[in-house]
C-alpha cells in the first residue's frame, strides 16, 4: 500500500490506475460522473455515491467518503475533488445579516450575504418569497436567503453598481457557485433554515449562463441538496437571449428578476450601459414571451438615483411599459459605493414613486435597508476597494504598454 500513499515512488509493483480526467470534478452531474467513472472500470453506482457526499452531505475531503475504497478516493484526490472555496472573514450586521468573504484557490475573492426574512412582506430578497408558498408549507424555524455570486467581477458595467464599476476579472465555476451554498450553511443559526437563494450577487449570471445553469442543476437535483426551483431567482440586466434560453431551459420555473432601474432607453443608457444592445422595448417584450407557470410573476428591480430616475414622471412611464406583465416591483434607493458620488433620492421622492405604481395596480415594495454597514446591501457587493485598484492597475499598465 505504501506506493500508493506515494506517488513519487521510483518503482511500483502493479500498473498504476489510469487517471480520473475530468474537469471542474465538483461540478459534474450524477450522469457524467457515471460516465467517467465506468470508463475506467469503477462501478456505477459510485456516482450517485460521490454525488450524494458532494452535494448532498456537502462534503469535499475524499478520505472522509467512508463509503468509498481507499483506491477511489485516492483517484479523486488526485482529481483534484475539494472545497472550491475557503471562507476568509464573516461581516455581520447589526440586523443580522452575515456577509461572507469567500477566497478561491487562485486568489480569487467573492461574495455571498445570508439575509434574515425578518417579515414576509419583507422585499429585500426580491422574487425570493414565492407566489406558491402555501403549496410547500415550511417549518417554524425562521427563514433565511441566500443571495450569491457568478462572476468575480462584473463587465456590465452600471454606474450604481461596486461590481460593475469594478470590471470583469473572471466567471465562476458551477462549483465555486454551488459551493456558496453549502458553505453559507455552515453558518446558519440552529433556528434558521435556508428559504430562497438569489443568484443577485457578484456579476451578470446570464453573461456566464453555462455555469449558472449548470449549477442551477446540480442544485435541484435529487440526489443532492433538492433544492425546489421555485425557491430559485436569477437576477438579469436585460440579457435577452439569456432571458430566452432560461425560459426554454427550465419552462419558466425559475424565478426571474430584472434590473431596469429606468423606463426609457435616454435614462437607461446612461446609467446601463447593455442597454445600447437591448433597448427597454426589446426588453418588455421578451419579458412578455417568458414562460411563468401560474401564479408566478417576473420581479422588477428599480434602483432609485437622485435626481437620474425617481421623477413621478419616470414612474408613471414605468407602469406604462410593464402594463401586461405579471410582475412585481422592488424599489431600491441607491446604496453608497465608493466608486461613485450618485445618492439615494430624499425618502418622499421614494414615497411618491411608489405611491404612484401602487395607484397603478402593482405590487410595489420598497427594499429595506439591509447589511450596508458591511458593504453587503445590494449593489455594494465588489470588494469594491480591492477590485476596483486592480482595474485601475490594469488600465495603468495598457497605458505604458502604449507609450513603450
Amino acid at each position: 500500500m505504501s506506493h500508493s500513499a506515494n506517488p513519487n515512488a521510483g518503482s511500483h509493483p502493479d500498473p498504476s490506475p489510469e487517471p480520473l480526467n475530468i474537469e471542474d470534478p465538483v461540478g459534474r452531474l450524477p450522469e457524467e460522473w457515471q460516465s467517467a467513472l465506468t470508463a475506467l472500470g469503477e462501478r456505477p453506482f459510485r456516482a450517485k455515491q460521490l454525488f450524494r457526499w458532494l452535494h448532498q452531505r456537502a462534503e469535499f475531503d475524499p478520505e472522509k467518503m467512508s463509503d468509498l475504497s481507499v483506491p477511489f478516493r485516492a483517484r479523486l484526490r488526485e482529481a483534484g475533488v475539494g472545497e472550491p472555496f475557503s471562507v476568509d472573514t464573516v461581516h455581520e450586521s447589526k440586523d443580522g445579516t452575515r456577509k461572507l468573504v469567500l477566497l478561491a484557490k487562485d486568489g480569487a475573492r467573492v461574495e455571498s450575504v445570508i439575509i434574515p426574512m425578518t417579515d414576509l412582506s419583507d422585499a429585500d430578497a426580491s422574487a425570493a418569497p414565492s407566489d406558491e408558498d402555501e403549496d410547500e408549507p415550511l417549518a417554524t424555524k425562521s427563514r433565511v436567503t441566500l443571495c450569491i455570486s457568478t462572476q468575480y467581477g462584473c463587465a456590465m458595467g452600471c454606474v450604481f453598481c461596486a461590481s460593475g464599476q469594478a470590471g470583469l476579472v473572471r466567471g465562476l465555476r458551477a462549483s465555486e457557485i454551488v459551493s456558496q451554498v453549502y458553505l453559507a450553511k455552515r453558518y446558519l443559526r440552529p433556528d434558521e433554515q435556508l428559504s430562497n437563494l438569489v443568484y443577485m450577487g457578484m456579476g451578470e449570471p446570464l453573461h456566464h449562463y453555462e455555469q449558472t445553469a449548470r449549477s442551477v442543476r446540480l442544485l435541484t437535483h435529487p440526489d443532492g441538496l433538492g433544492m425546489s426551483p421555485r425557491r430559485i431567482t436569477i437576477s438579469t440586466v436585460g440579457l435577452i437571449p439569456g432571458i430566452e434560453r432560461l425560459g426554454r431551459d427550465f419552462a419558466g420555473k425559475i424565478g426571474l428578476a430584472v434590473s431596469v432601474h429606468a423606463p426609457n432607453d435616454e435614462t437607461r443608457d446612461k446609467i446601463i450601459p447593455m442597454n445600447r444592445r437591448y433597448p427597454v422595448a426589446e426588453l418588455m417584450r421578451a419579458l412578455r414571451a417568458y414562460p411563468l407557470p401560474k401564479r408566478r410573476r417576473i420581479t422588477i428591480e428599480y434602483t432609485l438615483i437622485d435626481g437620474v430616475n425617481d421623477s413621478p414622471s419616470h414612474a408613471r412611464e414605468l407602469a406604462a411599459i410593464l402594463r401586461g406583465i405579471p410582475s412585481k416591483i422592488n424599489l431600491i434607493p441607491m446604496n453608497p459605493i465608493t466608486a461613485s458620488e450618485l445618492q439615494a433620492p430624499k425618502s418622499e421622492a421614494v414615497r411618491q414613486f411608489q405611491d404612484i405604481l401602487a395607484n397603478g395596480g402593482y405590487s410595489c415594495f420598497v427594499r429595506t435597508r439591509r447589511g450596508d454597514e458591511v458593504a453587503a446591501a445590494c449593489g455594494q457587493l465588489a470588494m469594491a476597494d480591492d477590485l476596483v485598484r486592480k482595474k485601475r492597475e490594469r488600465e495603468e499598465l495598457r497605458a505604458l504598454a502604449k507609450k513603450s
